[in-house]
């Protein structure tokens, strides 16, 4: 699967400290190759949008779609408790 960023998530990931950023790669890698790895708690967030929610780490989390073979990351935003 491919993965591809939007304008929003990009301006986000750069705004992360260097260590966020680190572990949304990784997650990103995860996400690429296995949309069930345990570390990713992946889930439909928004059915009708088609929207999904990643986990990044205990506080912050990625919004993303999939359209056929590709990973659209829309945003990298800290969790909303």
């Amino acid at each position: 699967m491919q993965i591809r960023y939007s304008d929003q998530a990009l301006k986000s990931l750069v705004q992360l400290p260097d260590s966020i950023q680190r572990q949304f790669y990784k997650q990103a890698r995860f996400l690429g190759h296995n949309l069930l790895h345990p570390s990713l708690r992946a889930k439909k967030y928004h059915e009708s949008s088609n929207l999904w929610q990643a986990r990044v780490n205990r506080d912050w989390r990625f919004y993303f779609s999939i359209e056929e073979d590709i990973y659209y990351i829309h945003d990298i935003i800290p969790h909303p408790k």
